[in-house]
């Protein structure tokens, strides 16, 4: 007879392991079947987030910053220094901080209970999942209620065929042992300018190649464009409406063809090639034919707004159903679903989700962009602070971007932020607790912010949208 819980996780990303960790604190018997391997042939939790994705490419932004600071910009403060990169160390730091995390995981497993499941699991019809271990020998188990979270992988395209040594992903890129002279990055999204900036900072000739005629236009266009700006500045060379039509690997190098907007073609040799233009939900062999999980027309696991299923008693978190693929909106579904399993009452706000590209300056939004709020019709207010004007970042030589807050022009609700600028990230959590509390602008421009400090951007930004900034000429854009 098969070993039964109340609750089975598939997937120990940020979204499955969280909701694992959480059904336990709430007295639920949990598994969490998790198949990925290590260097070390050892199955390891926390999903792309912790081994190849959020945690790993921090790690490598902040040292190669470190190093371009050192380099390029402690002269400034009167200090004089000659630095050289050890890649292989940097590398190695890394996997340090992999290793203590995804260990982590495992320790949380313990602390709370969980059962932890090696292997490769399947979603059976029944609510039974099928596990099949490392060495082919499948096993069943069945559950009250189960968490499919099995994230998702990099897109492949034709043109680019990723073979892990000239051509890399995502996840090549985090493992290169060398500077390459000459980068290629086709895709400006997220991933693609986060690992452009880490070899460029390192010495890279780095060449971004995106196909769409806009940059980050997911993002406010006002602070795409700023960004656009400083990249350029940095030594980033981004060519937009650029269509990558093949490649050719000759010896050590890459020879990649491309046509612009105007269908001419170009070629350009690199010595590496990374590959990000997005990621796909995973579903490979997670669900048997009569498990009756449904997907859309994209391939994502359909749910409703309280991640349920088509099938009862099987619910779905993080990258693998609709919505943003972040690793923090991932978890928070998590911890959504493992609190409605048992008997609560628990809501997830998708408008407050931050959206954060780790760049220096970082870039980062919550709520709509300008754009959005335009086409909505509502009327609005924009309240604008550059770091220029910012005492805390002149003092930290660090003043390039700007705060945005966008406000309704009626009742002054704050509908956006939109930074870019040293700490972007967290400061844009300001104003999404804010908005989770159904602040106005003026409710954050009457509150007071620690002086010197880069959030008093955010205050600025917030009295600016109602004309009432103090440190720079109030420029109010009423819409």
């Amino acid at each position: 007879m098969s070993e039964k819980f109340d609750v089975i996780v598939i997937g120990s990303g940020p979204g499955g392991y969280v909701a694992a960790i959480r059904a336990a604190q709430l007295g639920l018997k949990t598994a969490c079947v998790e198949k990925w391997v290590n260097k070390d042939g050892k199955t390891v939790n926390g999903g792309t987030c912790l081994n190849v994705g959020c945690i790993p490419s921090k790690a490598l932004l902040d040292s190669s910053w470190k190093y371009h600071e050192a380099k390029d910009d402690f002269d400034i403060h009167g200090i004089e220094a000659k630095v050289k990169i050890d890649v292989k160390k940097m590398i190695g730091r890394k996997d340090d901080i992999v290793k203590k995390l995804t260990g982590g995981v495992a320790g949380l497993f313990m602390a709370n209970k969980v059962t932890s499941i090696e292997g490769t699991g399947k979603l059976l019809a029944g609510k039974k999942v099928e596990v099949t271990d490392h060495n082919g020998k499948s096993t069943t188990y069945e559950a009250e209620n189960i968490i499919l979270a099995s994230g998702s992988v990099p897109v492949n395209i034709p043109p680019a065929p990723v073979d892990n040594k000239i051509i890399v992903d995502s996840t090549g890129a985090l493992e290169f042992t060398q500077v390459p002279k000459r980068l290629g990055v086709i895709g400006a999204g997220v991933i693609g300018l986060e690992l452009g900036s880490v070899w460029n900072r390192l010495g890279s000739d780095v060449v971004v190649l995106e196909a769409l005629d806009s940059f980050l236009a997911i993002m406010d266009q006002q602070i795409a464009k700023e960004s656009q700006k400083i990249f350029k500045k940095q030594g980033l060379d981004i060519r937009l409406s650029c269509r990558v039509t093949g490649t050719e690997v000759k010896g050590k190098e890459v020879v990649v063809t491309y046509q612009d907007k105007d269908g001419k073609e170009h070629q350009e040799t690199f010595d590496k090639l990374i590959v990000c233009v997005g990621r796909r939900p995973y579903t490979e062999g997670l669900l048997s034919e009569d498990a009756g999980v449904k997907l859309d027309e994209r391939g994502f696991i359909y749910v409703n707004d309280l991640c349920m299923t088509s099938a009862p008693g099987v619910w779905a978190v993080g990258d693998v159903v609709r919505g943003p693929m972040l690793a923090h909106k991932a978890s928070e579904e998590g911890v959504v679903v493992a609190e409605r399993i048992a008997g609560q009452k628990p809501m997830m706000n998708y408008d407050v989700i931050p959206n954060v590209i780790y760049t220096h300056p970082e870039i980062a939004a919550v709520g709509r962009t300008e754009e959005q709020v335009k086409a909505d019709g509502e009327p609005y207010n924009v309240g604008v602070f550059p770091f220029a004007a910012s005492g805390r970042a002149m003092a930290a030589n660090d003043t390039h971007g700007m705060v945005k807050i966008i406000a309704h022009a009626e009742t002054d609700r704050v509908l956006g932020a939109h930074i870019v600028g040293p700490s972007a990230a967290d400061l844009v959590q300001q104003v999404a607790i804010a908005m989770e509390f159904g602040s106005s602008a003026e409710d954050i421009g009457m509150t007071v912010f620690g002086h010197p400090t880069l959030s008093e951007a955010v205050k600025e930004a917030a009295l600016a949208a109602n004309g009432h900034a103090i440190h720079i000429a109030n420029r109010k854009k009423r819409k």
